[in-house]
């Protein structure tokens, strides 16, 4: 029975790795169809050359920064127990990888590509891996110092703060260090409109993203004999609260109708094993209107030239899904209680913390020393000329 288990346990977590890998291609196509024609074939080179550093990172610096151990052991140990610790890792690198993922679609269309590498090696290997381990892992008592303080550790079970708001909050200093697109905002105080350039890939992405959340959230129990049908249901109601808020706010607009199960999904993560189903709804509502009524003040009053909108979308919806588990997660309100709203604050107010300050540490001596953003040049004709040579749709064939 316990080889059972044990075999029951890795296949559970590694299908779980499989369908937030999937997830990626759904950053990919949501980028994809956000940005216009010509950095097409960046966004989706990005996504996987980021992936594949994560990867290394991870495997060499990060989970070990995390979690305290390291695979620099002989392959029969690493096998044990149907070589469960090696899928765990894979699950955990996929949430480590949505990082530059995230970061990616906010700085979209100007960023120079080597240097983002870069960002990614450094975040992924050190700075996502240290908040990581004191949420999941303990890791400097801070947990056991936010208990003594509030009755109850931060709890986030499936990373509403620990990967949605730190990828948020990371991308918030790249964009502002690199500045808005050119022409964005003209100097006659008029916006430059740049709607979507493919509505059916952006909802494509929506939709990948969408489906292996389920495993994101459900997976993250880690366990077979840990899952709950309760963390499914409150994805499906959080999903769907903040479609249909972003539909009412939104206006019908399709790109806003997209991001919004977006919204809800990541609002719902840190409680989605507590709530009540209503109160995910509810979750899920105010995260989709809240997304919408943010990008809009960002682009057009701040002029924050945030492409995506991912600090609204992962870094305010995240934050509010970590206040949120210690509102819904509450007995009072329907939860199964044991989470505190003191410990809930403190806990994302740390995250958002840590994200801003390594974030303009990190972007900043990058841009000190190699510079972030593409030429003028380059940026008019589009990163996927410039950096990979190639059009998205080339029309005529090349001669050599």
């Amino acid at each position: 029975m316990e080889a059972l288990k044990q075999g029951s346990d890795a296949l559970f977590i590694l299908l779980g790795g499989i369908m937030v890998l999937a997830m990626h291609a759904g950053f990919a196509f949501l980028e994809l169809g956000t940005v216009r024609k010509k950095n097409q074939v960046n966004a989706l080179v990005k996504i996987l050359a980021d992936f594949s550093v994560s990867t290394v990172a991870y495997f060499l610096v990060g989970y070990g920064v995390a979690y305290g151990t390291s695979f620099f052991v002989g392959a029969e140990q690493l096998a044990a127990k149907n070589g469960y610790e090696l899928v765990k890792f894979f699950f955990l690198l996929t949430f480590a990888a949505a990082i530059p993922a995230i970061i990616s679609g906010g700085i979209a269309e100007r960023a120079r590509f080597w240097p983002q590498l870069v960002a990614t090696a450094v975040l992924v290997g050190v700075v996502y891996p240290l908040f990581e381990g004191v949420a999941w892992n303990h890791a400097f008592g801070l947990q056991d110092w936010i208990k003594s303080a509030t009755g109850e550790e931060f709890h986030d079970f499936a990373g509403s703060v620990v990967v949605h708001a730190m990828g948020g909050w990371l991308a918030l200093p790249a964009v502002i260090l690199l500045g808005a697109r050119s022409n964005r905002y003209r100097k006659d105080g008029a916006i430059s409109a740049h709607p979507p350039s493919n509505i059916p890939f952006l909802a494509l992405g929506a939709w990948i993203l969408t489906v292996g959340w389920f495993g994101f959230n459900v997976m993250s129990a880690q366990t077979i004999d840990k899952i709950s049908g309760l963390v499914a249901v409150n994805s499906l109601m959080a999903m769907v609260g903040g479609t249909l808020a972003a539909l009412a706010v939104g206006r019908n607009d399709p790109g806003f109708v997209h991001n919004g199960p977006l919204a809800g999904l990541v609002a719902v993560c840190a409680g989605s094993d507590l709530m009540h189903p209503l109160g995910a709804l509810v979750v899920g509502a105010v995260a989709g209107a809240m997304f919408v009524a943010m990008f809009t003040l960002t682009q057009n009053r701040w002029k924050i030239d945030d492409v995506l909108g991912v600090w609204p979308l992962h870094g305010l919806c995240g934050a509010w899904g970590g206040v949120a588990a210690g509102i819904f997660g509450s007995r009072a309100l329907g939860g199964l209680g044991g989470v505190s709203l003191g410990a809930q604050a403190i806990g994302t107010l740390m995250g958002i913390a840590w994200a801003m300050a390594a974030g303009f540490a990190v972007y900043g001596a990058i841009r000190a020393v190699s510079g972030l953003r593409l030429s003028p040049e380059e940026e008019h004709e589009g990163a996927d000329l410039a950096i990979h040579r190639i059009g998205s749709t080339p029309e005529r064939e090349a001669t050599w």
